[in-house]
């Protein structure tokens, strides 16, 4: 299986980096799971600039279609989200919105955090819009509270629950990627 790790944060001193990075080891490490790293600081999309409605399929913009062809060949997504004021991203809304189809039948997880409510109400204002470009959510996601007290010299330090969380949906992308390749 072919699994897209996305940091959804690019604010400077972000927590979402070595949270990803400690979801990229996690996985790396289980049987049969091929990473994509993708972290949106690096891949520096601007904000929309598509011509054309991304259902069409009809990219004009060279870093469009190099987003289009990188989700394409994924089978499922991990997306490692904070939260902003009860919301998550704009440079994850950004990612999302630029494609359509792409998405399309494939599974995803996130990984939130954040504060006290360990970035659930960002996951949750997430879920209309991966139900709207056709993505079907796992039921197990990890949620982090009080993130900084996680993060020591900018390392991820895991609870046991965060790690048996992960385990277990990692099992579900791969479980639903297969269940779902018929309808791609």
């Amino acid at each position: 299986m072919k699994l897209m790790i996305i940091v959804g944060s690019i604010r400077p001193g972000r927590a979402g980096l070595p949270v990803a990075q400690w979801v990229h080891q996690r996985a790396a490490s289980h049987p049969s799971i091929d990473v994509d790293f993708v972290d949106l600081k690096e891949l520096a999309m601007p904000f929309m600039d598509e011509p054309n409605h991304p259902a069409k399929h009809e990219y004009t913009k060279p870093h469009t279609i190099a987003w289009s062809e990188r989700v394409d060949a994924a089978d499922a997504f991990i997306l490692v989200s904070p939260e902003y004021n009860h919301s998550y991203s704009p440079v994850l809304k950004n990612a999302l919105d630029y494609l359509s189809r792409e998405w399309h039948h494939k599974p995803v997880s996130i990984v939130s955090y954040g504060g006290v409510s360990a970035g659930t109400r960002g996951a949750a204002a997430l879920e209309p819009v991966l139900t709207t470009i056709g993505l079907v959510k796992t039921g197990a996601n990890v949620e982090i509270n009080f993130i900084a007290q996680h993060i020591t010299d900018g390392v991820f330090h895991p609870e046991e629950k965060h790690d048996s969380l992960l385990h277990t949906s990692l099992n579900q992308l791969r479980d639903l990627a297969e269940a779902l390749r018929p309808l791609r």
